[in-house]
């Protein structure tokens, strides 16, 4: 299949996982739902498609074919019904903001604290590698239960799982033309059972409040567990979305604040602008960019294009994030704009359920991190690169300061 614009066809996969903007700004001007032939799909692009499609009953969840190479069946983010519901009453007690609210505190200030003191006295640090990216895997590992799990590799299984993952790229067969990158997130996930699964064994037998221990005993009759077949794969959704999206929308809010160094002031100066810069900066560089879809039900019509029952679409929230019709000057980071509506964390019944511990990590984190270093510099001497198209976020920050 080719798209009704030639242009469209010669997409690449590099482009997109470099800096897809300018494929997407064209795409939103030209073509809000359109067949991308390097995906294999169609792609919705603008903010009204995509809020569209994510809340319509014209469509259900379904995960992309590198997605279900990657995770199995059922993950979460792709099953619908009965099986949702559970899953969903499976992960959502523990993220729930009252629940949160009772240990968010006591379980990410120690782990912020202590990242810290290992390069605060440094003068330079790389925050990706050094801060932003371990606190987000520390806290998460520890939630679950995985606390003997150490950050680094933690902070592997997710970036193996994310090459993975968005491994999208087809040819005109609509095969994958990468196998090696399927490769890695075997090996991660070989690797996460042989881990987790003595630890499963062990919560089976002696619960624990864990998350992952409810996950197996919560809302099943007496003496009965969910079976580990059935967990696997929405673990491994925990591990990849959950694990990434606090560090990248931490180091993006960063990248975003030291690019407007008024804006970095008042936000030393008043802690309390700190959730506002994270929703900008979740809005300005989404973590969960392009990693969700949905397919028709039945033959209906989205921005003016007729798609056929059974066509899955890919649901681009971060382009969605960027459309001009909704947001001025979106390539821009600018906490001060007006507080909009974004969709970083998905819409409709699979919106994100981890959105208030999320937004609680950053802001924790960058509470620490500002409080102990005020005086941060982004290092002149190495760009901000940022990368790509499914999950995104900067690849390094680094920044200096005085001791």
């Amino acid at each position: 299949m080719t798209s009704t614009l030639s242009w469209i066809d010669e997409i690449t996969m590099t482009e997109l996982e470099r800096n897809p903007y300018p494929v997407y700004e064209r795409l939103r001007a030209e073509a809000p739902v359109a067949f991308v032939p390097v995906l294999g799909a169609f792609v919705a692009s603008t903010a009204e498609a995509c809020h569209a499609i994510a809340t319509s009953d014209d469509f259900e969840a379904i995960i992309t074919p590198a997605g279900g190479r990657t995770f199995g069946h059922p993950a979460i983010i792709g099953v619908n019904g009965d099986i949702h519901q559970d899953l969903r009453s499976m992960v959502e007690p523990a993220l729930q903001p009252s629940e949160v609210d009772r240990w968010i505190e006591d379980l990410v200030r120690p782990i912020a604290r202590r990242y810290l003191e290992g390069f605060e006295n440094d003068g330079r640090a790389d925050l990706v590698a050094r801060y932003c990216e371990p606190v987000s895997v520390r806290a998460l590992g520890d939630l679950l239960g995985l606390k003997d799990v150490d950050s680094d590799t933690l902070r592997e299984w997710f970036h193996k799982l994310s090459d993975s993952f968005t491994n999208a790229e087809v040819d005109d067969n609509g095969e994958f033309t990468n196998q090696e990158r399927f490769a890695a997130g075997d090996a991660a996930k070989a690797e996460i059972r042989s881990i987790v699964d003595p630890l499963i064994d062990h919560w089976i037998e002696h619960p624990d409040d864990s998350a992952m221990s409810h996950w197996l005993h919560d809302g099943m009759p007496e003496g009965q567990t969910r079976d580990r077949e059935y967990i696997y794969p929405t673990l491994y959704v925990f591990l990849l979305g959950a694990m990434q999206e606090p560090g990248h929308a931490m180091s993006s809010t960063l990248a975003g604040l030291l690019s407007r160094p008024e804006q970095f002031e008042a936000v030393v100066d008043e802690p309390g602008l700190i959730p506002r810069a994270i929703a900008e900066g979740m809005r300005w560089t989404s973590p969960i960019w392009s990693a969700t879809a949905r397919i028709a039900r039945r033959d209906t019509t989205v921005s003016g294009v007729d798609i056929a029952a059974g066509t899955v679409v890919i649901l681009s929230y971060g382009s969605a994030n960027h459309d001009t019709g909704k947001y001025d000057a979106p390539t821009e980071y600018d906490m001060t704009r007006p507080p909009l509506p974004h969709l970083a964390f998905g819409a409709g019944n699979h919106a994100c359920a981890g959105i208030y511990f999320a937004n609680h990590v950053c802001r924790i984190g960058l509470e620490e991190l500002l409080d102990t270093i005020p005086n941060l510099e982004r290092d002149t001497n190495a760009d901000v690169e940022f990368w790509g198209w499914g999950f995104r976020g900067p690849t390094a920050l680094h920044v200096t300061w005085e001791v």
